[in-house]
């Protein structure tokens, strides 16, 4: 068994190593071939459903060595490596080892925030700060998750001044790395990496920062506090100037905006009542969901996949609301618009979300309905998913099970 790759940048420095942050490589992939040995050093992609049509929801190590990306669509993948072995999801099962996963790590050192089902942080206390104790801690890790969650599974760990320098740490050297980024080396260690290599800098973000002659991380760093804020429009910019120069700022307070659900249909379904049945199972689980993060929503979308690449999709507002039947009678609304044709997919989106403190009441809230809809929540709860739903979902109640949404992991009751 091959021991982690551990690569130190720079002497310790008199200022500490504040974070720990961890990423399990490729894990879905990880897990199916720590529990199916033949597919061990093989190229495997897990998908949602067994059909070309659909896209790679996780990728292994060998797979990515073919040039194939988590989201590659499953006729790409099968080009790129015809040998590609599909394996269809089994969200539970990766749920069960995220919470393995994490009983492990908790025995080495608290974790600090759960923020994916793949990626944790840790805050370093005290002797915990200094490298050669931050390097013991991270490796006691590694070690602990071989020994207590699965022999095969591995991590890339960094270490820094900084909650977000420690998770561009991990993605420095994959897969099984250990990274130490130390003030030091700031910022000249950075200078290698793209700009979309760190955190917050998407596709959109990217062209904001082209539009503003920046298009490496050297001229980023080099920018003065005042030109960051600038580009960022606020107060994300100044965080950014300090994350990137080791300060140990706090992450901005932020809430959601959206949630929502979709589902490719099955041959069965794929009619317009069909289409019309999924949906309304989606908006009761987007429901759920709302109701157990604590949010309202002000506006809701749908949108249906068409053969042949057509599609349709329209929104509206909402009084801000939490239950189902409100929900309901809004994709009621929206249905009379969606035009006749073979549906592929269907989905709803929840829009406009607000958190309990920031929901403002308003006189047209009918409290019977929310008082319903958490009543059978509880019901649900105890007895176990869909134990009580609405009878407009009877016969697709089976259909779109609970997936799992990486920054949210659901409970083991609510998979199916």
């Amino acid at each position: 068994m091959s021991e982690p790759t551990l690569t130190t940048l720079q002497p310790e420095h008199d200022r500490p190593l504040r974070w720990l942050f961890l990423d399990l490589n490729a894990y879905f992939a990880s897990i199916e071939q720590e529990l199916r040995p033949e597919l061990r050093n093989q190229p495997v992609a897990v998908v949602p459903v067994m059909t070309d049509k659909t896209c790679c929801i996780a990728v292994s190590y060998e797979a990515k060595k073919f040039g194939i990306k988590t989201g590659a669509l499953v006729a790409d993948a099968k080009k790129l490596c015809p040998g590609i072995q599909l394996v269809e999801a089994r969200h539970r099962m990766y749920v069960e080892y995220h919470h393995k996963i994490v009983n492990a790590i908790s025995d080495c050192l608290p974790i600090s925030a759960v923020l994916s089902i793949d990626e944790m942080a840790c805050r370093l206390m005290g002797s915990e700060q200094t490298l050669a104790k931050a390097t013991m801690i991270a490796q006691h890790m590694k070690a602990a998750l071989r020994e207590q969650v699965g022999g095969t599974l591995r991590c890339s760990v960094g270490l820094a001044p900084n909650r977000f320098l420690a998770k561009v740490a991990t993605d420095m050297q994959k897969p099984d790395g250990l990274v130490i980024i130390q003030p030091a080396d700031l910022p000249h260690v950075l200078y290698a990496l793209e700009l979309q290599d760190l955190p917050g800098i998407g596709a959109r973000m990217l062209r904001r920062l082209h539009k503003h002659s920046i298009y490496s991380v050297e001229q980023l760093c080099a920018l003065s506090k005042t030109g960051m804020m600038k580009i960022w429009s606020g107060i994300i910019g100044e965080r950014f100037w300090h994350w990137l120069r080791g300060d140990d700022v706090p992450d901005p307070e932020t809430h959601r905006r959206t949630l929502g659900h979709s589902h490719v249909l099955p041959p069965e379904l794929r009619t317009k009542d069909g289409a019309h049945a999924v949906a309304k199972k989606l908006v009761h689980k987007a429901a759920t969901r709302l109701r157990k993060m604590k949010y309202w929503a002000g506006g809701f979308s749908s949108f249906v996949q068409f053969t042949g690449d057509s599609s349709w999709s329209d929104k509206l507002g909402m009084v801000e609301c939490q239950d189902t039947i409100t929900m309901l009678e809004a994709l009621e609304q929206l249905w009379k618009s969606c035009p006749a044709g073979k549906p592929l997919a269907v989905g709803i989106t929840l829009l406009d979300l607000v958190p309990n403190h920031l929901h403002n009441l308003s006189f047209f809230e009918d409290p019977k309905r929310s008082k319903l809809a958490h009543a059978m929540d509880a019901i649900n709860a105890k007895y176990g998913m869909d134990a009580v739903y609405f009878g407009g979902i009877h016969e697709v109640k089976n259909s779109a099970p609970t997936r799992i949404a990486f920054t949210s992991i659901p409970a083991l009751s609510t998979l199916e």
